[in-house]
């Protein structure tokens, strides 16, 4: 009997790193029959100048932001979003439809819909205290007045049974990976500065190549312009793995960013 117990100790022992591992992966248990997903960061400074030249009331994080030595750490998180599934497509629903109301589609899935101007109004996420500390460190909008966890898994997470916690992970990494590569040091060397949409595109090239350059969307608000957020097309078979040449798929508009933009600093 001992010798069978420690036996089946053993293996458990063998098999955890696999099912924790496992455990980490993002993966949809219902409509998972898209091809991509798109890594929405935002240059936070810049988006906060904007909500101030738009004369819309002020988030906290926006209100109460403050300067900090490690510029990099202003391209923050905004969302995850898968595309559209063939099998939401095969209802009639085309790609204008869906990023625009997402989880709340019709005819399917039609989930609850979530609201930006009532982000709080979304039901909890489920995120654990680990993994909600680790989001608002990225996500200046996550918990407080803001809630924008619960707008974005709401809209974009809860239809497919995302785990909460491997969702908004990947999120965190994916950051991460980002700001710790030439394009993230690119935007902490030239922070407050005017740069041009090519040696942007150079910086990026650095890490995954001149042939992705096309999978990067520069938004932009004000004349002159100034960036506000980045998004990235991402393989969605490649998700769980670290960024690479291999991760990236073209996407049809480079944004509105021009040949030359500001990296925004804060104030106003």
């Amino acid at each position: 009997m001992t010798s069978t117990w420690r036996s089946f100790s053993l293996l458990a022992a063998l098999l955890l790193p696999v099912s924790a591992a496992q455990a980490d992966e993002l993966q949809a248990k219902q409509y998972g029959d898209f091809d991509r997903y798109v890594l929405a960061l935002s240059w936070q400074t810049g988006f906060c100048q904007s909500q101030h030249e738009r004369n819309r009331q002020e988030p906290d994080e926006c209100r109460l932001q403050k300067e900090t030595d490690n510029k990099v750490d202003f391209l923050t998180v905004h969302g995850l979003w898968p595309s559209l599934p063939n099998s939401i497509a095969a209802r009639g629903v085309d790609n204008r439809r869906w990023m625009r109301f997402g989880c709340a589609t019709r005819p399917i899935p039609n989930l609850p819909e979530a609201r930006a101007s009532r982000k709080c109004a979304a039901p909890e996420t489920g995120l654990s205290l680990e993994s909600a500390a680790k989001l608002s460190a990225v996500m200046p909008g996550a918990g407080g007045t803001s809630c924008l966890e619960r707008y974005e898994y709401a809209k974009h997470g809860a239809c497919f049974g995302f785990d909460p916690d491997a969702y908004f992970g990947t999120m965190v990494r994916l950051n991460n990976e980002i700001k710790s590569s030439e394009t993230g040091k690119f935007l902490a060397d030239n922070y407050g500065k005017t740069v041009s949409r090519s040696a942007f595109d150079a910086a990026f090239a650095k890490n995954w190549g001149k042939e992705n350059i096309k999978a990067v969307k520069l938004s932009c608000h004000g004349n002159p312009a100034y960036l506000t957020e980045i998004q990235f097309s991402l393989k969605a078979d490649a998700i769980n793995q670290p960024l690479s040449s291999r991760s990236f798929l073209p996407q049809p508009h480079p944004g509105n960013c021009g040949k030359q933009f500001i990296i925004d600093k804060t104030g106003y």
